[in-house]
């Protein structure tokens, strides 16, 4: 009886044992929405800005990377999936970088936007800064009011590199983009045909003059864009306002406002998405 009891203690301990060795789920790293897609795939930076965490810095971080903003002074609002930011016109989002989406030749740049026109000055959704750009910015996109924005039209102006695509005056964006709903932007090129695509709201926008949709180098088709600078760095990702709006160097005029609208799903990829990949997005709210 004596041996049986020690037996039965020897395997009592050792199943402890096994049991004590045993693997442990990892601790959550926070409450901020993950994506399918792995690091180094075309989804370059992804922010959904759904996380319901009391930390701001949390509930902007991008699911590609989990690269967390190094500031995030905009508030929690409803999106269009989730919940999304109310940009103002002095701040901004601001992130150390896009993670490799600078590394890019041909990008895709997805965004849901929610504002209405306002008097004077250009509100910047977005800017990938760079310096050695004159505008320190190797891509960004603002809207303008200045007596032409409406909630049938709108003034947008959209830069890569030293190149602006303005849709102003006979070339207003005649989408209701600013009319207090939440809308889809895609801004697409392809470095094959060195030709931007517009989408909004899933669909390509047609029949747009050459001046929005041609990208050159010298009068040439420009091929692969390079969106890091001279010395082979990716600049900081600015969402929500310009460089002004988060500190970093560029200009500071008047003028250059933070977007006063909501944004949402804030997605660069270092791909050409087709259109059945955009209307997927949209149909997705994504």
């Amino acid at each position: 009886m004596k041996h049986k009891i020690q037996l039965y203690t020897l395997g009592v301990l050792a199943m402890l044992s096994v049991l004590g060795c045993q693997k442990k789920e990892r601790p959550s790293l926070g409450d901020y929405p993950k994506d399918a897609n792995a690091p180094g795939g075309p989804l370059k930076f992804y922010a959904a800005y759904d996380g319901s965490s009391a930390d701001p810095l949390m509930n902007a971080v991008d699911s590609i990377r989990a690269n967390f903003a190094s500031s995030n002074p905009l508030a929690s609002i409803p999106g269009i999936s989730g919940k999304a930011v109310q940009g103002v016109f002095d701040k901004a989002i601001k992130y150390a970088s896009a993670n490799d989406f600078a590394t890019s030749t041909s990008f895709s740049i997805s965004v849901w936007i929610k504002a209405t026109p306002w008097a004077g000055g250009a509100g910047f959704v977005f800017s990938l800064t760079n310096k050695d750009y004159w505008h320190n910015s190797a891509i960004f996109l603002m809207f303008e009011d200045q007596g032409q924005s409406s909630t049938t039209a709108a003034a947008m102006k959209f830069a890569v590199m030293d190149q602006w695509f303005e849709f102003v005056g006979p070339n207003l964006l005649q989408k209701p983009v600013l009319n207090g709903q939440w809308h889809q932007l895609v801004f697409v090129y392809d470095q094959t045909t060195s030709k931007l695509t517009y989408y909004f709201d899933g669909a390509a926008i047609t029949g747009l003059a050459a001046s929005l949709t041609d990208m050159k180098n010298g009068g040439n088709p420009r091929g692969p864009v390079k969106l890091t600078d001279n010395d082979g760095n990716a600049g900081s990702l600015v969402v929500g306002g310009w460089n002004k709006q988060a500190g970093i160097t560029g200009p500071t005029d008047g003028w250059v406002l933070g977007f006063n609208g909501g944004i949402d799903q804030f997605r660069m990829y270092g791909k050409v998405l087709t259109a059945s990949e955009v209307l997927a997005l949209y149909n997705s709210k994504l």
